[in-house]
């Protein structure tokens, strides 16, 4: 298919002798890559599997822009790689989504199904202008539409930037301008905890300003009444369910923009990561077959995958969207929240498809708990289920534990993946092939990439010292810039370490005595105590694992003896005794758990704790909410609605 060459910007010193060594393992990863290409349908071959020039000094004293080139001169198309060759492999009758909506309706896709539809898509957004290199931005939720219209964008060259359907208008109109797209795809409503919730009123909103939409496409999805802006606006059924079925799709170079994916970070606007169509596509087929498919081909055909994800989260895209269906694989979308009408939901969803592989985040795992306290119901049939994941950030043991009894029979690998939107899909977890598991570790890399846990000077750490992960191999869906701004690009992943090629994570770690890598979470999180630095992860973790407690954030707040205080905000469990001293109790419990340096400081009773659609906590809005000082941005939350609650708790204190 191509030949494997070693990048001139590997990095690498040492001898000669250990120089010759680096040059053969870099180019046995190289020919890993090549041969996981070579799974997807190519309409031309590539000529170099991999080129990555580093950010180098210039004469100026500033450094260059790193540049990342995966499959050089391939050609593909993405979509047919998801869709067309399943069907012409004789596969068409395989179902390739079980769709669920929260009202209770559901619908089976095939792949000769869903070829027909993406077709139909594909036409109707060529007839409303658009084309390759295009953008477009899909305001939906977890609905069959937006695989299709997800699809169509691939398969004519369009960039697709999916928006949770829950984001504020603002948010959404910051992602509209910022992206410059033509077309913005809607729907008049959305079902969200048993009620019909208005969407069309923010995307109205959100392009009511100086921006380059030429089109609103709006499903048809709760019969809402709707404002309607004429010439504008169009409707998805008036437009694509009658557009021809015939598509004849065209391939496109393997770094050809596929996605813009936001992210927010603790400072400035949400940066705007970019995605490319073959390298990302490689891995994240890849990578879905490593960790969900059943281990034998033979027995891949009762496979059915449950990622949890909105679509608009990355990890719905490599994990529910192009590594699935890349794969062929069959799989649920459900719609609605997890808790409606009851708690078990989710339980009835697994039963009811035969779900097989069911991958989550650790927030939900303990939203189980909390809705759960003696365990799932005996009368729930899970014996399907095959391999657990989560995702998100680290898996808290306790609920590590009560996940794999209750949902896996004490039996079943539990996947504990790491990575990043930047990463594009895993970069470190526990082989479902392995015999024995460390509850909340995330183990190794994967292969064809690599880590490093470093000082701040790029020193390696000993076991049990908290440092900086880096990503010193990385792969084919590394993000290749921030759309719009390749300075941020460059300085917020690739500076710190701009000698080595290192990408900067962001996030801290430890190795253990076996050299695997606990993630510690976010550096921006850790709380120097006198000079004690206390991982927020370990802190919530030991929270956790008291029976009072089904959520825990912990954050720095100012203390003017030690530098930092630690504040914990709990979430307690059902049918938690409310005379107990939940203070004096967790305070007592986290200083028997990890010492008594980790105490907090104070113990804050709240109804939830603010998190992101990935279920990441957002610590730093706990410290500004403690401190009453100004929030930054909260745009990337799933449950805005919290703060209020907290900012009312913390008044009474």
């Amino acid at each position: 298919m191509g030949v494997s060459t070693v990048s001139a910007g590997t990095a690498g010193t040492g001898t000669a002798t250990g120089a010759g060594a680096m040059a053969q393992e870099e180019a046995e990863r190289l020919a890993f890559w090549a041969e996981q290409a070579a799974r997807l349908e190519w309409e031309a071959p590539w000529h170099t599997v991999h080129s990555f020039d580093r950010a180098e000094p210039q004469r100026d004293g500033t450094l260059s822009i790193p540049a990342i080139e995966w499959f050089a001169g391939g050609t593909l198309n993405v979509a047919v790689n998801c869709v067309d060759r399943h069907v012409r492999a004789g596969r068409g009758d395989r179902v390739a989504l079980h769709f669920e909506g929260e009202p209770g309706d559901r619908r089976t896709v095939t792949y000769a199904d869903l070829q027909d539809e993406v077709s139909r898509a594909a036409n109707a957004l060529l007839a409303l202008g658009i084309g390759p290199g295009d953008r477009v931005v899909v305001y939906l939720p977890v609905l069959v539409e937006t695989v299709v219209v997800t699809l169509a964008c691939a398969r004519i060259g369009a960039v697709h930037s999916l928006v949770f359907g829950g984001f504020s208008a603002e948010a959404l109109r910051f992602r509209v301008e910022d992206t410059g797209a033509k077309l913005l795809v809607t729907t008049d409503g959305q079902f969200r905890r048993g009620v019909a919730v208005s969407v069309k009123d923010n995307a109205d909103a959100a392009v009511a300003g100086d921006n380059s939409i030429e089109h609103v496409l709006v499903v048809r999805r709760t019969g809402s009444d709707i404002s309607w802006t004429e010439g504008r606006d169009v409707w998805w059924h008036d437009v694509v369910d009658t557009a021809s079925q015939h598509h004849e799709p065209e391939a496109f170079d393997a770094e050809t923009p596929l996605f813009i994916m936001y992210t927010s970070g603790t400072t400035g606007k949400p940066k705007g990561l970019v995605h490319t169509s073959g390298g990302y596509l490689t891995q994240a087929s890849w990578s879905f077959e490593h960790l969900f498919s059943n281990p034998d081909p033979a027995l891949r055909e009762r496979d059915v995958h449950w990622c949890t994800a909105d679509l608009a989260w990355v990890t719905a895209h490599t994990y529910e969207l192009y590594g699935p269906l890349s794969n062929g694989a069959t799989q649920v979308l459900y719609e609605g929240t997890p808790n409606t009408p009851h708690p078990g939901r989710h339980l009835e969803v697994i039963e009811r498809y035969g779900v097989t592989s069911y991958y989550t985040a650790p927030t939900l795992v303990r939203s189980l708990m909390g809705w759960f306290p003696d365990g799932v119901p005996a009368s729930h049939d899970l014996s399907s289920i095959r391999v657990l994941g989560t995702v998100g950030e680290a898996v808290n043991p306790e609920a590590w534990r009560w996940f794999r009894r209750n949902l896996g029979r004490n039996e079943v690998p539990v996947v504990d993946t790491w990575w990043q939107s930047e990463t594009g899909a895993t970069v470190l977890s526990p082989s479902p092939t392995d015999a024995d598991f460390k509850p909340g570790c995330a183990a190794r890399a994967l292969p064809g990439v690599s880590t490093r846990i470093v000082d701040e000077e790029g020193h390696p750490v000993p076991p049990g010292v908290q440092g900086l992960i880096v990503v010193d191999r990385h792969g084919p869906a590394m993000a290749r810039t921030v759309w719009g701004d390749p300075q941020r690009y460059l300085d917020s992943y690739w500076r710190r370490f701009a000698a080595q090629g290192w990408f900067l994570a962001g996030d801290g770690a430890r190795y253990d005595d076996d050299g695997d890598t606990w993630i510690l979470g976010r550096v921006d999180d850790v709380i120097n105590v006198s000079g004690h630095r206390l991982s927020t992860i370990e802190i919530e973790s030991a929270l956790v694992a008291h029976p009072l407690v089904t959520e825990a954030g912990a954050c720095p707040v100012p203390d003017p003896l030690t530098g930092h205080a630690i504040a914990a905000f709990v979430v307690l469990a059902a049918g938690a005794d409310p005379d107990t001293d939940v203070t004096s109790t967790l305070r007592a419990h986290v200083a028997a758990a990890i010492g008594p340096i980790a105490r907090p400081s104070a113990v804050v009773v709240v109804p939830d704790v603010p998190k992101t659609r990935s279920g990441k906590i957002m610590r730093r809005l706990l410290t500004q909410l403690y401190e009453g000082s100004p929030l930054g941005d909260t745009t990337s939350l799933q449950n805005e609605g919290c703060i209020a609650g907290i900012q009312d708790v913390l008044s009474r204190r």
